[in-house]
């Protein structure tokens, strides 16, 4: 998008700045005291998260000529929460808040999207290996791979809800008013809740800690739970790595790499 769009819409007063991050169409806005986070076609979606305190305030939408549709929010003070941080209850009670919500659950299925099963997930991860393998075939990608196969059938569940799918600790954001949002809610899906708890504790909850963070979440968890926390970890992993990887970010990719490794290890995949 044209940063001289934006001066279109909002005025030759503001200073415009990119913001970064995966779609390159977010920007920074200020002028006089007043700042903005605009991105340009967000979903509807982002309406609801706001309305709930997920996400910082919505402060307008306009749709553009061309269709294009930019949304506007509160550009807050604050900062991402370290990993450390990642064990405090007010983040298991903020994703609980986002699990939980039927408001946030019938806007999502309203857009469109169906819950996600385990065999659609393999099969997606399955295609993109394909493509990949000619490029940088690894032997502990085609070792979880298997997993995934030899386990997909034991990690259906029939609970679904607005999973985040990248609970990584740079999208949670603490603002400077001490308010605690989760942003970035662009690859969010109607899936297991086990997806985002998977990748959550395996990255950042030391494992003895998982039962009191748990409950903290809400949940007693069992072995089902558990068996398909890992199966979630797994697959968000390596879809990450292929990601990064279709991208050309093969730093990133290797990072990702290194932290399946750690999961398979963990529990003698390979």
């Amino acid at each position: 998008m044209k940063v001289n769009w934006l001066e279109h819409i909002l005025g030759s007063n503001w200073t415009i700045t990119p913001a970064g991050g995966s779609t390159g169409e977010a920007y920074y806005a200020q002028t006089e005291g007043k700042r903005l986070f605009l991105k340009r076609n967000s979903s509807p979606f982002l309406a609801v998260l706001s309305a709930e305190g997920i996400v910082p305030k919505l402060v307008w939408t306009k749709r553009l000529e061309n269709g294009d549709v930019i949304t506007a929010q509160e550009w807050l003070e604050g900062r991402e929460l370290k990993p450390e941080e990642m064990k405090h209850r007010r983040v298991a009670n903020l994703l609980s808040k986002i699990h939980h919500s039927t408001e946030l659950l019938d806007m999502l299925m309203r857009l469109g999207k169906h819950p996600l099963t385990p065999d659609e997930v393999l099969k997606d991860i399955k295609e993109n290996q394909k493509i990949l393998d000619q490029v940088d075939p690894r032997i502990e990608i085609h070792q979880a791979i298997k997993f995934l196969e030899k386990h997909a059938h034991r990690v259906h569940h029939d609970v679904h809800v607005v999973c985040h799918c990248d609970t990584n600790h740079n999208n949670w954001l603490l603002s400077s008013k001490d308010q605690l949002y989760l942003i970035d809610w662009d690859n969010a899906m109607v899936a297991d809740p086990a997806l985002d708890l998977g990748m959550l504790l395996y990255n950042y909850i030391p494992e003895d800690h998982w039962n009191v963070w748990l409950k903290e979440y809400g949940i007693y968890p069992d072995s089902h739970m558990y068996e398909r926390m890992k199966w979630y970890s797994v697959s968000q992993a390596l879809a990450f790595i292929q990601w990064h990887q279709m991208r050309g970010e093969y730093d990133e990719a290797s990072i990702r790499t290194e932290k399946l490794k750690k999961i398979m290890r963990k529990h003698e995949i390979i």
